[in-house]
């Protein structure tokens, strides 16, 4: 019986590559520090793209962050044109962080520049130089951190990722995953493919520079073929997540009513069920993963307050809210009454009494003290409006309420108190605070979220406008 044969590095990419062709006529683009693994990377993408025909693209991003870095830019341009492959580097200034450190920093700079060039070259697959043990050490890093099977699944082989990217077209393909770190240095070493060392690698500071220096050689040597386990672990975990994933988009659907969840079925559903259909709710929201901790707390609280109960938790990016209920998630807004305050000096008119102002016929006015714009919409037909001649002939005044205002809907409906109106009209009393009011003469003519006083309709066949609040 033959032995098997093992797959080379070059059989392992070629295959990884199948999996995600780019486009017919597309570009391919290559992420290259200079480093041994990506100067790997090139020299096989290249063999590559001259079998199939395709253009390449090397993408090198200068950091600035080592007194090298010119010298390994120049490294990458002359590795790239010795092969004829198109070269161009981008320069970034990373910003202090105290919360995310530089590590954090310098990846999130460097992914969104490899975007910007993808996007300006037309590549619409990015290949990247993650290998074997990249993937081991990103999912012990995880597990050290606590993290569900969301971390633990470690890196795909393929996945697009727009929130570093900046492009949802572009797909980041990590042909090597499969490939060990050893298995890169025979192939580098077979064909002599020059390569830099980046200092910082070694720097024990960094978490993953302690696990790969300090802990993975240990595991070696007590657990050979580790990596490989590892990354068995990963695909398990990936498989767990997407099971995961399919459940809470189902119970999403189930229990979404517009934009917000009903609490009533949220409660029918087992706490690791309530947890996973929000952990899954703020992804769809672009919005930082919670802690386990911290969404217990949230639950409890909005399961357990008085139903009458205005329920406020504060997320590092938004406020979830509680309305007869139902489960809100909002933006944090400036305080805009204190705003208007602060800002009485710089805005004329506005003062105790509200903003004055006259409508001269524009199709809408911004407001930005009362935090948004007020649309004048025509009447078209029948419909009912204020007389334009009229309402251009007044002083108006736009301001926040103030307590005891009273509206008319229609001439055969009663005088009604705003809190009535916006109860009536389900406005919940957050978004209360910030529908300012439109006064004439100190008659209300418009309250934003409800509508038109019915004394200054016109039923006249003149020009009439109807007015509509938009918060910004």
């Amino acid at each position: 019986m033959k032995k098997q044969q093992t797959a080379t590095v070059p059989d392992i990419f070629a295959r990884a590559l199948d999996a995600c062709v780019p486009p017919a006529g597309s570009p391919v683009g290559i992420a290259l520090s200079g480093g041994l693994d990506s100067a790997a990377l090139l020299h096989l993408a290249h063999a590559w793209a001259q079998e199939h025909g395709v253009t390449l693209h090397a993408f090198h991003v200068h950091h600035g962050l080592s007194p090298n870095a010119d010298a390994w830019l120049a490294h990458c341009e002359q590795l790239c044109a010795g092969l004829g492959i198109a070269f161009e580097a981008r320069r970034v200034t990373l910003e202090k962080n105290a919360k995310t450190g530089t590590e954090e920093a310098a990846r999130k700079r460097r992914y969104a520049a490899l975007g910007e060039l993808c996007a300006a070259h037309g590549v619409r697959l990015l290949l990247t130089a993650h290998h074997q043990d990249d993937q081991a050490e990103t999912v012990l890093l995880q597990l050290l951190r606590g993290s569900g099977t969301a971390g633990l699944s470690g890196m795909d082989g393929a996945n697009s990722a727009p929130e570093l990217l900046g492009n949802p077209d572009l797909v980041m393909a990590r042909p090597l995953l499969s490939v060990s770190r050893k298995q890169l240095e025979a192939y580098v070493a077979q064909h002599a493919i020059a390569h830099i060392h980046d200092e910082s690698n070694d720097d024990p500071r960094f978490a993953r520079n302690a696990l790969r220096h300090q802990v993975m050689p240990v595991l070696a040597q007590a657990f050979p073929g580790f990596q490989e386990r590892f990354a068995r672990s990963a695909q398990h975990a990936q498989s767990a997540q997407r099971l995961l994933t399919e459940l809470a988009t189902q119970d999403l659907l189930n229990c979404l009513d517009g934009d917000c969840i009903e609490l009533a079925k949220l409660r029918e559903l087992s706490a690791d069920r309530c947890y996973n259909l929000l952990r899954h709710w703020f992804g769809t929201r672009g919005l930082r993963m919670p802690s386990t901790a911290w969404l217990a707390e949230m639950l409890a609280q909005l399961l357990e307050a008085r139903p009458d109960a205005q329920l406020l938790v504060t997320h590092p990016e938004c406020h979830v809210r509680r309305h007869r209920d139902r489960l809100y998630l909002t933006p944090k807004l400036n305080d805009l009454a204190g705003m208007r305050e602060r800002d009485d000096a710089g805005i004329p008119g506005l003062e105790k009494a509200g903003q004055q102002f006259v409508w001269k016929g524009e199709a809408s006015l911004a407001f930005p003290a009362y935090g948004g714009v007020l649309h004048f919409d025509t009447v078209e037909g029948e419909g009912q409006g204020i007389d334009v001649a009229w309402l251009q002939s007044q002083t108006l005044t736009i301001d926040f309420r103030q307590g005891g205002e009273r509206l008319k809907l229609a001439l055969n409906r009663p005088t009604k108190s705003l809190k009535y109106h916006y109860q009536a009209f389900d406005v919940p009393a957050w978004e209360r605070e910030r529908l300012p009011l439109v006064c004439a003469a100190q008659q209300l003519l418009y309250a934003a979220g409800i509508g038109l006083d019915c004394h200054c309709l016109s039923l006249l066949e003149r020009p009439r406008v109807t007015l509509r609040w938009l918060s910004c």
